[in-house]
Parts: structure tokens; C-alpha cells; sequence
């Protein structure tokens, strides 16, 4: 009964959240959608004071950052929660979803539940984030539309019970803007602006949009290797900035594999990381395709079987 009065709470507030709208730029706008704009105009604005407030210290901390927060998204959010490629110990779950959620890319669950809605929709009008809806709203305008994320709003978080078992992502789901907050104070205490510039500033809107290119430019240049029936393709510049998930079309193909850079050629960061995770015995049942998976998925052979028929 406490369960359930404590989940209509929570409903309660999120309808209020997206209950109210105003009409503007032909559409309607509610609060989630506003607050999304707000926060990324803010960052986008305080990147743009880089060029005043350069030193390389503060340019080392953002690359340093990039990468930690980074793998946060790609191994955590991505590859462990969303799609359970390998398996950690739950201090170090819980530390890696902790870096993303200071990629201020949203919380464990809602980033989760809109990658699972995803794969589920690949590029059809329910997937949130495909190009055929257009290549802006594909790359960043969907980040404005909040409803259009799951269908509508009654459908978010659906998919994601596994995670809302753990009261440790249902605080950082209501706390997780906060966390970020309190790191751009620590920046601005320990280095002044140079460090909340380039620490917070820069580096967070750099992986925003490298994030968001994988749902619109990995959706529309590239390489396809696989018959995955969607327009995901490979790229190898996302490959290298993304952490390893620019190699889209692989992931598409075989989304439980914890590697996605299949080639040596194919620079995977998230892959090396978990496999010297693996080595010291922290990551276990790693998932990866075999060499038949493979072979009955490879695109030339759909091509030859078309071109003989």
C-alpha cells in the first residue's frame, strides 16, 4: 500500500511537471521541455567564454573530465544498465552511473528508459530520436520535446523496473541536476572560471553533442556491415570522440555486446576499459557475438542471396 501511495506521488508531481504548457514557436511547451532549453542555452553560453579564460590546466581537468563522465554514459548508462552487456559489483556500478550522471545527459533511469524505447522503435515515428523525423530534431530538437521521448508522457520510465528496484538510481533520478551543480562550485573553488569554463562548460556540451551525433549523423553517414533493417551506420570520427559508439552499425547488429569496435582498426575505448576490468576479475559474464552470430547478420550476405535470387 506504502509502495503504491509513494508511486502516485511521484506521478503527481510529473504530471504537474509536463501538465503545464504554453503555446510558442507553434507548438506547445511545458516545464520539462523549457527547463531543457534553459540548461543547454546556459552551457552552450558559458562555453563560449573558452577563448577568454584558457590555460592548460583547466584544458587537462575538461579532457580528464570528458573521459570520466564519457564512460560514465558509454559503460555504465549504455552498455551495463541499458543493456546488461557485462556485469560489476555494485560499488563500482554505482560509481560508473555516478560519472554519468555529470555528463548532465539525465539521470540512469530516464537515459535508460529512452535508449531501451530506442532499440525497441529503431527509426520508426516512435523511436524519439530518428532522423526521419528530421535530422535537427534527430540531433538535438527531441532534447525540447519531452513527450515525444516515450510516446507520450504516460509511457516514461516504463521499461526500466529493473533499475527502479534500486533506491540508489530512483536519488539520483530526483537529485541528479544537483550533482552536477554542486561539481561546477567545486570547479569555480579550486580553479576560478578557467576550471568551471573548460570543467563544466566546454567539456559538457563537447560529449552533449558527440552523444547526439550518434543518433544523427550514426543514423545518417557511415558505413553499414550489418543487416540490422534501420539506418544505423558506422562512423569512424564518432568511433574515436564517442568512446567507441560511433561503431553504430555493430552495436545495432549485436546491441548486448559489451565491444562494439569489432576490428583492431575500430578504436573502442569502452571496450578496453571493461576488458581490463575483466582481466582484474570486476567484470564478469561479458557478453560479445560469436563468430556464426556474426556470419548470419553480415550485410554482403543478404546482398548475395538478393542478387542470386
Amino acid at each position: 500500500m506504502q509502495k503504491k501511495q509513494k508511486e502516485g506521488a511521484e506521478a503527481a508531481g510529473y504530471y504537474w511537471l509536463v501538465k503545464w504548457r504554453v503555446q510558442l514557436l507553434g507548438r506547445q511547451w511545458n516545464f520539462m521541455d523549457i527547463g531543457s532549453v534553459v540548461v543547454i542555452l546556459g552551457l552552450h553560453c558559458l562555453a563560449l567564454l573558452a577563448p577568454f579564460h584558457f590555460n592548460l590546466s583547466a584544458v587537462w581537468l575538461a579532457m580528464a573530465l570528458y573521459v570520466l563522465t564519457g564512460l560514465g554514459v558509454t559503460l555504465s548508462y549504455h552498455r551495463n544498465l541499458s543493456h546488461k552487456s557485462f556485469k560489476l559489483p555494485k560499488w563500482l556500478e554505482y560509481f560508473f552511473a555516478y560519472c554519468g550522471t555529470l555528463a548532465l545527459q539525465g539521470s540512469p533511469l530516464e537515459w535508460v528508459s529512452t535508449h531501451r524505447y530506442h532499440h525497441q522503435f529503431t527509426d520508426t515515428w516512435n523511436d524519439a530520436h530518428s532522423p526521419i523525423k528530421g535530422f535537427w530534431f534527430s540531433h538535438i530538437g527531441w532534447i525540447f520535446d519531452y513527450g515525444s521521448r516515450f510516446g507520450s508522457t504516460k509511457g516514461r520510465l516504463n521499461n526500466v523496473g529493473d533499475l527502479r528496484k534500486q533506491p540508489y538510481y530512483i536519488f539520483l533520478h530526483y537529485t541528479y541536476p544537483f550533482h552536477s551543480l554542486a561539481l561546477g562550485f567545486i570547479l569555480y573553488a579550486v580553479g576560478g572560471l578557467p576550471f568551471l569554463v573548460w570543467g563544466l562548460g566546454v567539456r559538457t556540451i563537447l560529449y552533449l553533442h558527440v552523444t547526439f551525433a550518434i543518433n544523427s549523423v550514426c543514423h545518417t553517414w557511415g558505413k553499414r556491415v550489418w543487416d540490422t533493417g534501420d539506418l544505423s551506420r558506422n562512423n569512424w570520427l564518432f568511433g574515436l570522440l564517442a568512446h567507441g559508439e560511433g561503431w553504430h552499425n555493430n552495436h545495432h547488429a549485436f546491441e548486448y555486446s559489451a565491444r562494439q569496435g569489432f576490428e583492431w582498426w575500430q578504436i573502442d575505448l569502452t571496450w578496453y576499459v571493461i576488458r581490463v576490468l575483466q582481466a582484474v576479475g570486476l567484470a564478469t559474464d561479458v557478453k560479445l557475438p560469436t563468430e556464426t552470430q556474426k556470419k548470419r547478420k553480415a550485410l554482403y550476405k543478404k546482398k548475395n542471396q538478393q542478387g542470386q535470387a
